[in-house]
């Protein structure tokens, strides 16, 4: 069958493809497992980290109630800047806050720290257990809503009411002035009071008016007693002596 071999012959150069990519070189690395090495294991064995046991075993502690939380660091560090705060502090003041712009806040700020008042926004949670545990324990009932403190190293209530006149977004609502609880009205009343040196220098001048008076009264009778003999003095003098009996005449008869 000569068409047979003829197809047969052509065939192969038909299929033979057009581009050819012969590999060469050495055939590519697969990393196979391979046992440790029992030194090594006996090593790692010996080196092996191991937990000390608890003394109580878990399960005779007793168990955590839902209302019990991990104390959070971040609180503590609030707790601890405050009680600061607090033990540096002669005025403390309650103020209920409302919502201000943040150029408000800034410019009360700015006010406040003129006269040496400081701004303190604090959380209930964070200041009731400082409160609690200190003498401002009488201001607790206070923090019921969202409060600020103003507080200052000196008594400046006058000071502090004429910045908060102009600021009906922050009330008072009490203070503590030199270990003192005042309520708001008792705040206005201690604002009214002079200063401590005008007070100094009243007390000063009360003290030296009766001192005066004292030093006046018992110099009083010695001088009228002394006023009276020299107007005796003068009438004999001026009558001429003759109530007076010559010097060594007597005034009996022999």
């Amino acid at each position: 069958a000569p068409g047979a071999g003829a197809g047969a012959e052509r065939c192969p150069a038909a299929w033979l493809p057009a581009l050819q990519l012969l590999r060469r070189g050495s055939k590519a690395v697969t990393r196979h497992w391979k046992a440790m090495h029992f030194q090594r294991q006996k090593l790692l064995a010996l080196t092996e980290y191991l937990p000390p046991r608890p003394a109580v075993p878990p399960r005779c502690l007793p168990r955590r109630t839902a209302g019990e939380q991990e104390e959070d660091g971040y609180a503590r560090v609030l707790r601890g800047q405050l009680e600061d705060t607090l033990r540096a502090s002669r005025m403390v003041a309650v103020c209920q806050y409302n919502s201000m712009a943040e150029e408000d806040v800034a410019t009360l700020r700015h006010y406040l720290r003129r006269h040496n008042i400081h701004l303190k926004f604090v959380l209930n949670e964070v200041a009731r257990p400082v409160l609690a545990q200190s003498r401002y324990r009488s201001l607790l009932p206070l923090f019921v809503c969202r409060n600020v403190l103003l507080v200052s190293p000196e008594a400046r209530a006058r000071e502090m009411l004429r910045v908060l006149k102009g600021v009906p977004q922050v009330n008072l609502l009490g203070a503590c002035i030199d270990d003192t609880i005042l309520s708001r009205q008792g705040v206005e009343n201690f604002a009214r009071l002079p200063s401590l040196e005008v007070s100094q220098g009243q007390t000063v001048a009360a003290l030296s008016l009766l001192s005066s008076q004292t030093s006046s009264l018992l110099q009083r009778g010695p001088a009228h007693l002394t006023a009276l003999l020299d107007e005796h003095i003068r009438r004999l003098r001026g009558t001429g002596g003759a109530t007076e009996p010559p010097p060594g005449q007597s005034t009996g008869s022999h």
